[in-house]
């Protein structure tokens, strides 16, 4: 019996490896293909893109709190992870009935197939990597079984093992050959293993490599950037306190929160890239990027902030964007009456709602090229994207934006709304304590407390702080070169004592309303609440 149970072992061990190889086999091929046809096919980003898009509000806000702008990593670890479990079990499957897990792997092509034509802007041929892949995975599994176990079917070697020692000798007179039926060869098994790790390794390697002649790294380095027709002054010394551990006045773009849909960055070239306005308009416009550097450009110190950025969350940062004012490419387009809502569409097919009246309402709002002085980065949308001061990003702040349709609230829905996010999103007055950190331990004596406010279009007025829920005290307030900007502050002389303290702050904008101490959470409209944070103090 121990012979028996150790033999099934071996055996599945065997079939869940080859499991895996035909996996690998699939996504190595899939990923090749897609090389070839469109990065964004491979079957993992496809069915990546659709767990997404499928994704509902509550779980896209805990993906984003958990892991922060590793959400999309783990996402396809996660995916791959799954994909693992499931093939191991369609190779343990294959010893017994080969057919059930060639069907079984062709059944997941099938999905990836699915997710793949279910992107806004597939093509007809992105079915091709999950479905080539899920074919030659298949293959891969039926060569390997046969390979592991070349003398026979599994199920007549199980039932060999579970006779007894006389019922065995005249099995061996039933089956003559050289072999027991069902045994492992285990040369068969590692060389088949061997090769289908070669296959799937190049598959993958010149997978990448085919997608890295789509890479724009090259044509992004060779734009010159055009200075602004409306430069603005350097920022003046009071914008920044320069504590330690206060964030810095302008984010630097490595440091500057991504939050977007896109498990892989869109590679738009500016050579190619077109920006069309239609719809509710009197004269359809399309511009080339070459059109766009020869308008005015402009240069604005803007605060963007994610819709998901929890009460003292960090998706919020602040840069200076250079680009052509959004309100007059749209009045060259003639905006016709009763038009209110801006759906923007990104190179990947993401939407975006903007209401037309904030637009136009003669704020800063940009199509951008550049952030911080250099050309935009890839992953904040580079060539161009809207930067649309006192919205969330989620309703103005597409990336690798190619289209914009003037229509109606009433008439379209953008990406976030059809799954629970307000139509509409105007940023809440909202402050952050940077120093000390939450949770931190610090000495006792006089002690800096600071950090940033913002209420974009609004402008803060004042931020004050509370300690251990005693009386609100006044903070500093950095300068603020506009009320697009978020601002810095800091509570000069508290003198802690050795024990546990909670800090609070809330900020009053510059209409006079104060922050809420009611906490409400990121879903549908954005966070409200004070906060909060406890040190340790020694």
């Amino acid at each position: 019996m121990e012979n028996t149970h150790g033999a099934r072992r071996t055996h599945l061990w065997a079939g869940g490896l080859i499991g895996l190889v035909g996996a690998a086999v699939a996504l190595g091929v899939g990923q090749l293909v897609a090389g070839v046809i469109n990065p964004k096919a491979s079957p993992v980003v496809a069915v990546g893109d659709a767990a997404v898009d499928g994704s509902p509000a509550a779980v896209k806000d805990w993906a984003i709190r958990t892991f922060g702008a590793n959400d999309k990593l783990v996402l396809i670890i996660g995916i791959v992870v799954v994909l693992a479990l499931i093939a191991i079990g369609l190779g343990v499957l294959a010893r017994r009935r080969p057919s059930w897990a060639t069907a079984g792997v062709l059944g997941i092509g099938l999905v990836g197939a699915v997710a793949a034509m279910g992107r806004p802007d597939a093509g007809p041929l992105d079915v091709l990597p999950s479905v080539l892949g899920a074919a030659v995975g298949a293959w891969a599994l039926r060569v390997l079984a046969r390979r592991a176990w070349p003398y026979g079917p599994a199920t007549a070697y199980e039932e060999d093992a579970g006779r007894s020692e006389g019922d065995h000798e005249e099995t061996v007179t039933e089956y003559p050959q050289a072999h027991p039926v069902g045994e492992l060869d285990r040369r068969g098994l590692f060389t088949g293993v061997v090769a289908g790790v070669v296959v799937a390794g190049v598959g993958e390697l010149a997978g990448r490599g085919l997608a890295g002649r789509l890479n724009v790294d090259k044509a992004r380095a060779g734009v010159a950037l055009p200075k602004a027709t409306r430069p603005l002054a350097p920022l003046p010394k009071g914008v920044d306190l320069r504590i330690k551990d206060l964030s810095p006045f302008s984010t630097p773009n490595k440091d500057f929160y991504r939050v977007d849909t896109a498990l892989v960055i869109p590679q738009v070239d500016p050579r190619t890239w077109t920006l069309k306005i239609h719809g509710m308009v009197d004269h359809p416009v399309e511009l080339t990027f070459a059109d766009l550097l020869k308008r005015p450009l402009m240069e604005s110190d803007v605060t963007l902030a994610c819709v998901s950025n929890d009460v003292g969350g960090p998706y919020v940062g602040n840069a200076r964007w250079l680009g052509a004012r959004l309100a007059d490419v749209l009045r060259d387009a003639g905006i016709r009456s009763g038009a209110d809502m801006l759906l923007s569409t990104s190179s990947d097919g993401w939407t975006c709602g903007t209401p037309v009246d904030v637009v136009m309402d003669g704020r800063d709002a940009l199509l951008a090229i550049a952030m911080n002085g250099e050309t935009l980065p890839l992953s904040h949308g580079f060539p161009v994207r809207q930067v649309v001061p006192g919205l969330y990003g989620y309703v103005s702040a597409t990336k690798w934006v190619t289209d914009i349709k003037v229509t109606r609230f009433d008439q379209d829905e953008a990406y976030w709304t059809p799954r629970g996010w307000s139509p509409q999103g105007p940023i809440k007055t909202q402050s952050r304590i940077d120093v000390p950190r939450g949770s931190s331990t610090i000495t006792a004596g006089p002690t800096t407390i600071a950090g940033v406010a913002w209420a974009q279009h609004r402008g803060v007025d004042a931020v004050e702080v509370s300690i251990d829920k005693g009386p609100w005290r006044q903070a500093r307030l950095a300068e603020a070169p506009s009320p697009d900007t978020w601002r810095q502050w800091v509570l000069d002389g508290w003198n802690a004592t050795p024990g546990n303290h909670t800090i609070a702050v809330r900020a009053t904008d510059a209409t006079g309303y104060t922050q809420t101490d009611k906490y409400a959470p990121p879903a549908p409209d954005g966070a409200t609440g004070w906060h909060s944070i406890l040190i340790v103090v020694k």
